[in-house]
């Protein structure tokens, strides 16, 4: 099984932001950051934080944590470890932050724009914690709340029962990250429970058999969290990507589709996500 990897450059080009077609370059064709940073640059508010919808299921143009999350996925893949945008998320992050770290989902300024059902304002700090602290890991941050986050996260993990969802999902990125690889690593059989005998979690709440694959959980070959899978688990799940690619030559999101706009944009970013994953696995 292969993919057809011109159809798939034609979709971004046809369909995606400018985002996507300047990351896509930079992975395939070794092509600059800087046009990736200056096309990310825009969606950053004063505040530092982002919003304007670079995360396509919260539509607000004021900042918020999922928007981050998606600007951090973009500097991390470029390997952008010395942008400045990076500290001025960082401190943005802590502005909004719990005294103990954590880190509230979605914030107010969602109300009244387009967003997702489950992209409500809430107050509680939630599972984009340990997502959050995952990319400032990666980038190589050191910043007074990503203390107090790790400590969060760690609190959360060693208390935590019957993880479900996105909840196991975040937290194993944080555990691929977190640099205490011996602690991670006893960390992460936490999970085991939540993880079905095709290696999925289920997500409750959501569309009709909703679920998280393996790849999604543990993108990386040499994570801790690769541990949970076999290799034949892995294997069939990278069969199961390679034959998801559409006849437009994208791939599709296996949640919600709640309008256009969310639609298109976030078919780039998993198309992109695609090809990255199997390339990472030599698929590609």
């Amino acid at each position: 099984m292969s993919i057809d990897l011109e159809a798939a450059r034609e979709f971004i080009e046809s369909t995606a932001r400018v985002l996507e077609r300047h990351q896509l370059a930079v992975l395939l064709d070794d092509g600059l950051v800087a046009p990736v940073l200056s096309a990310l640059k825009p969606y950053q508010n004063s505040d530092g934080g982002f919003g304007h919808a670079l995360e396509p299921d919260v539509r607000c143009p004021g900042s918020q944590p999922s928007a981050a999350l998606s600007a951090l996925d973009v500097l991390t893949e470029v390997e952008a470890v010395h942008d400045p945008m990076i500290t001025e998320m960082a401190d943005w992050i802590a502005a909004i932050a719990h005294p103990d770290g954590g880190i509230p989902t979605v914030l107010p300024s969602a109300d009244g724009h387009p967003r997702a059902p489950w992209m409500t304002p809430n107050t509680e700090a939630g599972f984009l914690t340990y997502a959050l602290a995952a990319r400032l890991w990666r980038l190589g941050v050191r910043h007074p709340w990503l203390e107090k986050a790790t400590a969060w996260c760690w609190n959360q993990i060693d208390a935590i029962e019957n993880p479900a969802g996105y909840t196991v999902k975040f937290a194993l990125e944080f555990l691929d990250a977190v640099p205490d690889p011996a602690r991670a690593a006893a960390a992460v059989d936490r999970f085991r429970p939540a993880i079905r005998d095709d290696g999925t979690v289920s997500v409750e709440g959501g569309i009709e058999n909703e679920h998280i694959h393996p790849l999604d959980l543990s993108p990386r070959p040499s994570a801790p969290s690769r541990a949970l899978f076999g290799d034949k688990t892995i294997a069939t799940d990278l069969d199961r990507l390679e034959g998801e690619q559409l006849e437009d030559g994208g791939w599709d999101f296996h949640f919600l589709h709640f309008s256009p706009g969310q639609i298109v944009e976030r078919r780039g970013v998993v198309t992109l996500g695609a090809i990255r994953t199997l390339r990472e696995h030599g698929r590609v």
